[in-house]
């Protein structure tokens, strides 16, 4: 083990994390943070495993690492949340977490083992929202990809726009297509109920996920097992208290839906820091008919962002408030919280003019937040044992860091264009 420690294998565990789709910057919070979850053997088969998902058979090949050692390591660290196993249906497959969706939330959500969720709180909030170094890494350029977007609540909708709405919007739908379903801890409403910063009282076991996202929680038990009665229930109770649904920022597959609130959640910290990126908004926006709005300030108070305020009437009619709502349109999540709350149903979510991307599955997703974040080298080249595959990483990172190559392949039509060539490429 003494190699291990010799050539400081946090740092190097450091680095590796840092090429994955969620940019993880070295600072000393990332280095504690580290220590405290990972031991030296653990960091440093992390630091040998391929960037894309494996079978151990491939993991040992690529890291020359023994297979007896792998069946070892793997499954305990899968149950730890700092590896993930994917079943493709023959086999389980093997990818390094990332920080989130990954073992922030995985490490708060733990049920078993020797755990310290008091003292994570504390480390994943100095790394996360310390110096911001996290988020402005990810978000601080305008990225238009995060891992999650806000679900619209579906009767919130102007009557002429809900027809436009597709089932990949719609909670019930994403229900409705699965018959397993999970609910576990709350990893943020737990980090802040450690910090003593939560100001809500619903139950912390809030976090729902269906299919084999559900699959996967309950295997390494992060989550019990839930009926879809359950899950119906837990969306009734957040459409009341006026929560913010949030889910995979994908069209097909939607493994989760967090139910958000403003004092608890990590997402709505990081918009209200100056990363509205953090949360990518549904295709719709709230839009307030000043005519009918009693100015009493139910949707202020119910925005999750701080995106809607009260302003005076320059001019009142008889009979109209002196204030009316106002919603920030660069900020406004589109979620329908504030129109839950509206009396005179004055606040109603429209479609956006601008069309928001949303990728169509998580291969697209992984793909283009790797393009904007410059990581996407590691997934094509995912050795990181191999010499040869090094230099072709440096060599195709440099290519795609230009920002005319990185714009070009981000517009709509090469994108497309990009995105099946590097799909047939896989398959």
């Amino acid at each position: 083990m003494g190699h291990i420690i010799a050539k400081d294998i946090y740092r190097q565990l450091g680095r590796t994390l840092d090429n994955t789709p969620v940019r993880m910057p070295w600072t000393p919070a990332m280095r504690a943070m580290l220590e405290s979850l990972y031991t030296p053997e653990e960091a440093d088969l992390v630091t040998r495993m391929p960037y894309r998902p494996s079978t151990i058979e491939r993991i040992a090949t690529l890291s020359g690492m023994d297979e007896a050692r792998l069946h070892r390591l793997l499954p305990d660290m899968c149950g730890k949340g700092l590896v993930c196993d994917i079943h493709d249906g023959a086999k389980y497959q093997y990818m390094i977490s990332p920080i989130v969706i990954g073992f922030f939330e995985f490490s708060m959500m733990r049920t078993k083992g020797d755990i310290a969720p008091a003292k994570w709180a504390e480390l994943f909030q100095a790394y996360m929202f310390g110096d911001n170094a996290f988020l402005e890494a990810n978000f601080g350029n305008g990225q238009q990809v995060s891992v999650m977007r806000a679900l619209p609540y579906e009767e919130t909708l102007h009557e002429h726009d809900h027809v436009e709405i597709l089932d990949y919007e719609k909670a019930a739908a994403l229900i409705d297509a699965h018959d397993r379903f999970a609910v576990g801890v709350c990893a943020c409403r737990h980090e802040k109920e450690h910090l003593g910063t939560r100001g809500c009282d619903v139950p912390l076991e809030t976090c729902t996920s269906m299919g084999a996202a559900a699959d996967f929680l309950v295997r390494n038990e992060f989550a019990r097992e839930a009926s879809k009665a359950e899950m119906l229930d837990i969306f009734a109770r957040s459409k009341e208290l006026g929560f913010t649904l949030s889910t995979d920022n994908v069209k097909q597959d939607a493994g989760f839906v967090c139910h958000c609130c403003g004092c608890c959640c990590n997402l709505m910290h990081g918009i209200k820091q100056g990363y509205p990126g953090i949360l990518v908004s549904s295709s719709f926006i709230a839009e307030c008919d000043t005519d009918t709005c009693n100015g009493c300030g139910k949707c202020v108070r119910a925005c999750p962002i701080d995106a809607v305020r009260l302003e005076e009437r320059p001019v009142r009619s008889e009979g109209q408030s002196a204030r009316y709502a106002v919603v920030d349109s660069e900020l406004c999540l589109g979620c329908g919280v504030c129109a839950l709350k509206c009396k005179p149903q004055s606040m109603e979510l429209h479609k956006r003019q601008q069309k928001v991307f949303h990728p169509e599955d998580s291969f697209e997703r992984v793909l283009i937040q790797s393009l904007e974040r410059d990581t996407l080298q590691h997934l094509i080249f995912d050795n990181p044992n191999s010499k040869a595959e090094n230099f072709m990483r440096s060599v195709l990172g440099g290519f795609l860091k230009l920002s005319p190559v990185k714009k070009a392949l981000m517009r709509d039509a090469l994108r497309s264009r990009f995105l099946d060539a590097i799909r047939n490429a896989a398959g």
